[in-house]
């Protein structure tokens, strides 16, 4: 077994560790980054964001192709679904990034090495695999990420009852698939098979789906997924779900049992953090599993740092690419920065969902004094050449200094959108300063300047 010495081992190769490894390679350090996977990239892009979008934008542009290319003047035909096909476009965008990581890695020097990692104290990790070897390093990062939350009498068999994964893998379409939670990972797989043709059933324990998406836009996509054939039932609590003969079998508190050919349980993810030698390391974990940090990232052991979802706060890949790149400048004498009020989140159903900063029941409860400006899709020309009249832009400022306090967007390509929203935050701007800003047109950017201007109730295109 050989031993290899470096400034900065990185335990997980997703987006906050290969974002860490190349940053702190950047910085001059010698970086090694552990994953056991054949391929870096994490969850994130080998089995969650990025194939997940992948079939998003396909049964998208399929259902497009369905029920709407007519409208445009383009007659197609008999549409047909080449499953197979779809899935190997989604698997090469996957290999495709997946190995650019690699070329990254190899341009910046990271020394990318492909084994399980275990802790053995604060400055050593042991690597099993192809390859054993013993890594010491004069600080380690873990950057372990998550996995999906389990659930009692959830019989999981990894393909009939499953998560997320194996919901990007389906090789036939379900007649009736039931999601187990409807939260934003439940609600785009279930969309992606109910645009292929599924009956979808999502079951959520909730009085109402997405949790902590602002609760107007939540009502507002919950009556747009009923429309596009969800079945969505909310405040239903999930006992048990079983396999039975050659169909799955949900039982429900107080409620007829669910006969089904497939389930996806989707409720939630917990930190990949145990089976790492924390306690070899002495590193302390909260009752949940989630690492303690300071304000640099440290955990209770000063060699050791910790990053992304196995730290908590919001499970985004781009909040832990944030943390790797501050974390290692920390670790190199740079004051590097992360601002967790401005940290955007999307939901990529159609329409989309996107939202920076506080929802206006978080305002309420903080007592926080706030006005309100809105503009719908259907007033922006642009939106209406799209056939993307649905949705609209919400903008919540202080009442007093006009700074913007949440950004809140369901409608088309609001995850693009809501990047202005959180630039502006960023820089402290108010509503006025969106308002003054020209913004092109015919564009739908217009819509978020036209709701800056409703608050002020100078709004020029909605009535």
């Amino acid at each position: 077994m050989t031993t290899d010495r470096f400034d900065l081992a990185i335990l997980g190769g997703g987006p906050a560790g290969y974002v860490a490894a190349i940053r702190a390679a950047q910085l001059g350090l010698k970086v090694a980054c552990i994953d056991e996977n054949q391929r870096f990239g994490g969850t994130c892009l080998r089995v969650g964001c990025i194939p997940s979008k992948a079939l998003l934008e396909s049964s998208h542009l399929y259902q497009e192709a369905q029920q709407h290319f007519g409208d445009h003047g383009i007659e197609t035909g008999d549409v047909r679904l080449n499953l197979a096909r779809m899935m190997q476009r989604k698997d090469k965008i996957v290999d495709t990034l997946t190995g650019g990581i690699d070329m990254l890695f190899k341009k910046n020097n990271v020394q990318g090495i492909r084994g399980r990692g275990k802790l053995i104290d604060g400055q050593t990790i042991e690597v099993t695999g192809d390859e054993p070897q013993t890594v010491r390093a004069d600080k380690i990062l873990l950057a372990m990420g998550s996995r999906p939350a389990p659930l009692p009498n959830i019989e999981q068999d990894g393909q009939w009852i499953g998560d997320s994964t194996t919901a990007l893998s389906y090789e036939e379409v379900p007649e009736r698939l039931v999601v187990i939670g409807g939260g934003y990972i439940g609600l785009e797989l279930g969309s992606v098979w109910n645009r292929l043709g599924s009956e979808v059933i999502v079951l959520e324990a909730m009085d109402r789906i997405l949790m902590g998406v602002d609760g107007e836009l939540a009502a507002l996509a919950h009556r747009t997924f009923k429309r596009q054939g969800l079945k969505i039932h909310t405040g239903t609590f999930v006992q048990s779900a079983r396999r039975d003969g050659d169909r799955c079998v949900v039982a429900i508190k107080d409620g007829d049992e669910i006969r089904c050919d497939r389930v996806l349980l989707s409720t939630g993810r917990v930190p990949a953090t145990d089976k790492i030698g924390l306690s070899a390391a002495g590193i302390q974990t909260d009752r949940r599993g989630f690492l303690e940090v300071n304000a640099d990232y440290q955990t209770n052991v000063p060699s050791v740092y910790a990053i992304g979802d196995c730290i908590g706060g919001a499970m985004l890949a781009h909040k832990a690419m944030e943390e790797g790149v501050a974390c290692v400048e920390r670790i190199a004498g740079i004051h590097g920065h992360v601002n967790y009020d401005v940290i955007p989140a999307i939901v990529y159903t159609h329409p989309e969902i996107a939202m920076v900063g506080r929802t206006e029941e978080q305002l309420k409860e903080a007592g926080v004094a706030y006005r309100k400006g809105i503009c719908p899709y259907g007033a922006n020309g642009r939106a209406r050449t799209l056939g993307e009249a649905e949705g609209r832009v919400k903008i919540l400022a202080d009442e007093k200094t006009d700074r913007v306090l949440g950004v809140h967007i369901i409608g088309a390509r609001a995850g693009d959108l809501i990047a202005e929203a959180a630039a502006a935050m960023e820089f402290g701007a108010s509503s006025e300063d969106i308002a003054r800003t020209c913004h092109a047109h015919p564009t739908l950017a217009e819509v978020v300047h036209e709701a800056a201007l409703s608050v002020d109730k100078r709004a020029i295109h909605t009535v």
